[in-house]
């Protein structure tokens, strides 16, 4: 059994934070410890190489034109060196010793061999160094006068004054670690703090909304772009849900208007047939038969309308011409904008597409069917084809009455109607451009709508000229 444990976002954050710094601090403390140091132990190897250099040339500037050493002034440097932590031994060319550190106080120099390991041991634990000598030859006038040899502790060493320097750089990083580690909890606390609040806050609006309250809406303030975002998008969804849910009652009204008139004649009808009040005339029983029909179209549609949105939907698409299919439908519809005096005008040119003939023959009956249907007598309906290089676009316009702005938004859903009066005459079951919509993205196109009221309306759809 895996149990999962989930974290908050506060804490979340904040160990992020104290993790970056952690981290930040290691590696700036190891970079710089690693590049200091070498550079360090570097500086330290050459101080000693100008040391040596240093004792050589004094020992030549105090050697007299007689072709003297004087010993007072060879013993001062050799005790100055000594101090320094080298060990000299300076001798004539015959070998003779003028000075020896070793020789002037054995144990001093067996202290400082003693204490320099400790150091350096203590420094490295795996050192592996030990005492060096170098040699170097004193000259005078260009001629050799004596020899020097100058012990060290190798190949480098730390003295006193160095480690203090490097355990006090060491403890400098370990206090800015503290210092920045205390510092970016505080800061992840706040930070953490304030973006934790904000998104409870958005949360609890989610939920509320979640149970229902689609009124519910976030107030809050944020100057985080994506948290800006997430509050827009939680109050768009809150107020789709809300539209949906006004549009969900709507469709239930609907249905069941659509369904009560011819029920409730027929069941009338029936009723007085039954009782004897009316006699079964041919006139009363085909007046049954035209709300059955009704019933029959309503269901139909919705058929049509549950097939065309099925995830199963398969379109039989292949190449015709579309400008050729328009004015066939057209011809179908001459009897009806002739006695209802609207113009219709086409300007047709061959325009081959890849798609499904039938669907795309419904999605044109039925916008030229709401064309003419909104359009009064003397009006105009005007149909064109733009090509757009892959794509192609049909608009249908017309000067009739138009759809208000707040109803715009909404006529691509099912039974919406613009006119609350439902009149039979101009509206119909509100099912049309629903399977318009449908046909339309099927083919992955795109349809839009512009309108204003009493002005007139233009459907624009845009379809794909091949397979994609």
């Amino acid at each position: 059994m895996v149990i999962k444990i989930e974290i908050s976002l506060r804490r979340k954050l904040s160990l992020s934070y104290i993790l970056v710094v952690l981290i930040c601090v290691f590696l700036i403390s190891f970079l710089s410890n690693f590049f200091l140091e070498r550079q360090f132990n570097n500086y330290v190897i050459q101080t000693r190489k100008d040391k040596n250099k240093d004792i050589v040339s004094s020992l030549e500037n105090h050697y007299n034109s007689e072709g003297k050493w004087n010993y007072k002034v060879v013993e001062s440097i050799g005790i100055d060196a000594l101090e320094n932590g080298l060990i000299i031994s300076v001798k004539d060319l015959s070998g003779k010793i003028i000075w020896d550190a070793t020789i002037y106080n054995h144990g001093q120099c067996e202290n400082l061999i003693t204490h320099m390991s400790k150091n350096m041991t203590k420094r490295y634990p795996n050192w592996q160094g030990g005492y060096t000598e170098n040699q170097y030859f004193i000259t005078y006038n260009l001629n050799k006068i004596g020899v020097v040899d100058i012990g060290y502790y190798g190949p480098f060493y730390y003295d006193d004054n160095d480690l203090i320097f490097l355990n006090t750089l060491n403890n400098i990083f370990i206090s800015v670690g503290i210092i920045s580690l205390c510092l970016s909890l505080i800061l992840g606390i706040i930070i953490a703090e304030g973006l934790s609040r904000s998104i409870s806050r958005v949360m609890n609006t989610a939920e509320n909304i979640s149970k229902g309250n689609y009124k519910e809406r976030s107030s809050e303030k944020s100057n985080i772009k994506e948290i800006n975002r997430l509050i827009a998008t939680i109050n768009n969804l809150a107020h789709n849900l809300e539209e949906h849910e006004k549009l969900q009652k709507r469709l239930t009204a609907d249905v069941s208007h659509e369904l009560r008139t011819p029920l409730t004649t027929l069941q009338g009808h029936m009723e007085a047939i039954i009782d004897g009040v009316w006699e079964p005339t041919i006139e009363r029983v085909q007046s049954c038969y035209e709300e059955i029909l009704r019933i029959k179209r309503l269901v139909g549609d919705l058929e049509k309308l549950s097939k065309y949105e099925s995830e199963n939907l398969v379109l039989n698409k292949a190449n015709f011409d579309i400008s050729e299919l328009i004015k066939n439908i057209l011809m179908n519809f001459e009897n009806e904008y002739v006695n209802k005096n609207i113009e219709v005008v086409f300007k047709s040119y061959k325009q081959v597409i890849f798609a499904d003939r039938d669907k795309i023959t419904q999605m044109i009956i039925n916008l030229i069917s709401n064309a003419l249907k909104y359009t009064q007598s003397g009006g105009k309906v005007i149909l064109t084809i733009n090509d757009l290089k892959e794509y192609i676009e049909i608009n249908v316009k017309d000067n009739g009455i138009g759809i208000s702005k707040e109803n715009l938004p909404y006529i691509f859903e099912r039974f919406y109607r613009t006119e609350k009066s439902r009149n039979r005459e101009t509206g119909g079951s509100g099912i049309g451009l629903t399977i318009t919509k449908t046909i339309v993205s099927a083919h992955n196109g795109g349809i839009t709508v512009e309108s204003k009221l009493n002005e007139g309306t233009v459907f624009k759809i845009s379809l794909p000229k091949y397979d994609n």
